[in-house]
């Protein structure tokens, strides 16, 4: 496929880049600065663009299969700026012709209980509760999409640089944990998270969440 990944110089972006061209995709790589480090390849081009800004989106994406996000706020940005990304994609998608949209999202909305979100738990980080709730709300407008065959790909509670095992496991709209209820991915298996439902297409209109 020709995949437009959006937010391809952070740290997620990096590694689905990596995993989309260690799969034979071309990756049309989209930053602020339109420069991302530690890639070198041929099929991977690497372009300015504002995620914030529907017209750009459209012109980006108009000519690609396939959009990926790795979008979120920088240091300097407010929480707040998810929902602008998601609606500015949502809407340059529709000007765009292009209609499936993996988005790499957040852990906050997933389920551990009936009736209780990990962002509810007495243990959920206070400093990561802007963050969290932003992405819930991208969430929701985003599942408004139905004229777009997105899917929304949350990591586990603890996400972070390791080991490429090519291991996970999913869960529709509940977080995945092990025996002991960790819950924990690395970045590298997240990437493959992120590009297997790309291919697959198995979770269309679906908040997954994924971990060991």
């Amino acid at each position: 496929m020709d995949v437009l990944l959006l937010g391809a110089s952070g740290r997620i972006g990096q590694r689905t880049a990596a995993e989309l061209l260690e799969r034979g995709h071309s990756v049309t790589g989209v930053s602020r600065s339109g420069t991302v480090e530690g890639i070198d390849s041929d099929e991977f081009v690497a372009v300015a663009g504002d995620a914030t800004d529907p017209g750009d989106i459209a012109k980006l994406a108009t000519g690609h299969d396939a959009v990926v996000s790795a979008l979120g706020p920088s240091d300097d940005e407010s929480a707040e700026v998810l929902t602008e990304m998601i609606s500015a994609v949502v809407d340059g998608l529709r000007h765009s012709g292009v209609d499936r949209l993996v988005w790499a999202g957040g852990a906050g909305g997933l389920r551990v209980g009936p009736e209780t979100l990990l962002i509810e738990t007495e243990d959920f980080p206070a400093e990561w509760e802007p963050v969290a709730r932003a992405a819930i709300e991208a969430y929701d407008r985003l599942s408004e999409a139905d004229d777009l065959a997105w899917t929304y790909v949350a990591p586990a509670a603890l996400i972070e640089p390791g080991e490429r095992t090519g291991q996970y496991r999913t869960a529709e709209r509940e977080l995945v944990a092990d025996e002991e209820g960790d819950s924990y991915i690395s970045m590298e298996d997240f990437a493959i998270a992120l590009v297997d439902e790309l291919e697959a297409e198995n979770a269309v209109h679906t908040y997954l969440g994924t971990g060991y």
